[in-house]
């Protein structure tokens, strides 16, 4: 009898088939598509979120894959992803008008991969740039990961915030753990004019860099500042203990 040919086809390999050789090359989704994934991380100001941005670059970079840094309206008033904590590197600086998809291709037509976006202060973008971030990620395998306040100081929703909600795969509060000046952990931004919660003005107003811009609600030009509230003094416009204590209201 005529022994069938063996079904073992390894040996139809080369020798390299299950080592290193056969992984791709971290990241290289366009030749190897893998799925990729939008995320998006909030929260209120000073819970870490442009410390978290460049950690996540970081991690992603020392694994060899290639990264474009993205931000919009930074404190720095430079193009770049800056730390409270001092951490800082170069961005490109977004505005409304840029197509987030062309930006990339652009870089992959000058030899460049990118597997991979950071975008801070992704409060900032409009719905079709988030648009543009969920077909990057569905179509060219391009890995996304946002950071961005949550409300504005009215306590609303920022366009962009509001539409990475909609469209993110994973949506994440950064667990810094910001306080309210009574204790209770702080939730929203306030606006700060002078020594007065400001509840009407500009949506977006980059503060504590200078003179108020126009539009902060600032009617003395004092200088703007945000402050992160509890719900509840945020509601009340208290900045700080009364003489009668922080937990009391204060008597006329």
């Amino acid at each position: 009898m005529t022994s069938l040919p063996s079904t073992d086809t390894t040996a139809l390999l080369p020798e390299t088939a299950f080592g290193p050789d056969a992984v791709p090359v971290a990241g290289d989704r366009r030749r190897h598509p893998a799925p990729a994934h939008l995320v998006f991380f909030h929260g209120p100001m000073d819970c870490g979120k442009s410390t978290l941005a460049l950690q996540v670059d970081h991690n992603q970079s020392r694994q060899g894959r290639h990264g474009l840094l993205l931000t919009q309206g930074d404190r720095s008033g430079n193009p770049q992803i800056s730390s409270r904590v001092g951490l800082r590197q170069d961005a490109v600086e977004l505005t409304g008008h840029i197509d987030v998809r062309l930006l990339v291709r652009d870089r992959w037509a000058a030899g460049h991969r990118v597997d991979y976006l950071i975008v801070d202060e992704a409060q900032f973008l409009t719905r079709d740039q988030v648009g543009q971030l969920a077909e990057l990620v569905d179509e060219s395998h391009v890995d996304v990961y946002a950071f961005g306040l949550t409300t504005d100081f009215r306590t609303r929703l920022f366009e962009g915030t509001a539409r990475l909600f909609e469209l993110a795969d994973d949506v994440q509060r950064v667990q810094v753990e910001v306080l309210c000046w009574c204790g209770l952990p702080g939730l929203l931004n306030a606006r700060v004019a002078g020594n007065a919660m400001v509840r009407e003005g500009a949506t977006v107003v980059v503060a504590d860099t200078g003179p108020a811009e126009p539009g902060a609600g600032a009617d003395d030009g004092a200088p703007v500042r945000y402050q992160v509230l509890c719900r509840r003094h945020h509601a009340r416009g208290q900045l700080g203990p009364t003489p009668t204590g922080p937990g009391q209201l204060a008597l006329p």
